[in-house]
């Protein structure tokens, strides 16, 4: 089984910082970290790996420091890695995004199952793996929480709904979008950071994945942010001090001036 887990290399979400000028995300300064969501779909896919055989392939779009959630990933049971980088992808969206990802997979050749994480905490959108799937043509399911059985020509799961969770059979290849609840991530270990070293990582750009010029980056994006702002506090502000109950009592008692 050739598996394809898509990464993205995030600000830590303590240190989320806008740019005033462009209304993007200020990386320059800012830990980054590998999406969490995205953690899970790679521990999904080397357990896949380790139990029907196979591959798996990090692929990740963003600036050269990308590389280093790419090793860290190898580290924790990738086999290989791609950077798909180029100045060109600047200002993305996620109509941009998952058309550069696609041609991105298309270059890498065939794949059997393609791995994202449920969002990305920066944009916390969710729109780039059921676009990227939709731009490729293959079936998908969102919101993962278990993968029941595989075999060479198919993947059942399991996918998490409100008020429990459908059973999905899929025809590969397929492309799943993982939550939190699907697994717990390795950490890796001394031997797979020493491979993650060595491992020579895949670089690409847009002119090697044969991308169009107006459907990358800012030119490809047809959502821009336009304006960032702190929202104005609405309305008078009470808080109620004291015990739970006492609380409960004061409220009680605010209430009823609307009755």
């Amino acid at each position: 089984m050739k598996i394809i887990v898509c990464i993205k290399q995030v600000p830590d979400a303590k240190d989320v910082r806008l740019d005033p000028k462009t209304n993007t995300m200020a990386r320059e300064g800012v830990e980054s970290i590998m999406n969490p969501f995205d953690r899970h779909a790679l521990e999904e896919a080397v357990r896949l790996k380790e139990e029907h055989g196979g591959t798996v392939t990090v692929l990740s779009m963003g600036p050269p420091q990308a590389e280093d959630v790419l090793r860290e990933a190898i580290a924790c049971g990738a086999d290989s890695g791609v950077l798909v980088s180029d100045r060109a992808f600047a200002g993305a969206d996620t109509w941009a995004t998952s058309y550069t990802l696609a041609k991105a997979i298309e270059t890498i050749g065939d794949v059997d199952l393609i791995l994202c994480g449920k969002q990305a905490i920066d944009g916390d959108t969710a729109q780039v793996g059921p676009g990227l799937a939709s731009r490729m043509g293959k079936p998908y399911v969102t919101c993962v929480q278990k993968t029941r059985e595989a075999g060479p020509d198919y993947i059942i799961v399991e996918r998490m709904m409100d008020d429990g969770y459908d059973v999905v059979r899929l025809p590969l290849p397929a492309l799943l979008t993982v939550v939190k609840d699907i697994n717990e991530p390795r950490v890796p270990s001394l031997k797979g950071k020493m491979r993650a070293k060595k491992v020579k990582i895949q670089k690409l750009t847009a002119a090697d994945i044969g991308a169009e010029e107006q459907c990358i980056g800012l030119a490809g994006s047809p959502t821009q942010v336009v304006q960032v702002f702190s929202p104005e506090p609405r309305g008078d502000r009470e808080i109620f001090t004291g015990s739970v109950e006492e609380q409960v009592d004061q409220l009680v008692q605010r209430l009823k001036i609307y009755l």
